[in-house]
């Protein structure tokens, strides 16, 4: 499988997810130009605004490390717990994944055995960018 290793660091970044409120544990892990991977995982809050979504906790991470070149990201939610369906990304991180990412960038969608890969552009086909 072409994202194995990425889906798996995900995995593992799902373990640190910090839920209390809506019990729905997500990691993610994005892969760099470079061959690095950086995990991320969602982080709620009682003041749901100041909630952080994994895939921006991912993203950030690189970023931080001076990474740009961005290529793809895997996301696993939904296993073990009581949704069966994916984790899709939210507006909220379509749009940072716009500012940072371009449109051949790779969103790899897991739940359990099931895989779906989408590029950016199919996920947000009219996105803002200045």
């Amino acid at each position: 499988m072409k994202y194995e290793a990425l889906i798996n660091e995900a995995r593992v970044a799902q373990k640190s997810s910090y839920a209390p409120y809506s019990s729905f544990n997500v990691g993610a892990a994005v892969l760099t130009g470079d061959g690095q991977i950086y995990k991320g995982c969602n982080i709620e809050n009682s003041s749901y605004g100041a909630t952080i979504c994994a895939e921006r906790v991912a993203i950030g991470n690189a970023i931080c490390d001076g990474k740009r070149e961005l290529l793809a990201i895997a996301i696993v939610g939904g296993e073990g717990f009581s949704s069966d369906k994916m984790a899709i990304p939210c507006g909220s991180c379509l749009q940072v994944m716009s500012e940072l990412c371009d449109d051949n960038f790779e969103i790899v969608l897991c739940e359990g055995e099931k895989i779906k890969t989408f590029k950016l552009s199919e996920l947000l086909p009219h996105r803002f960018k200045l």
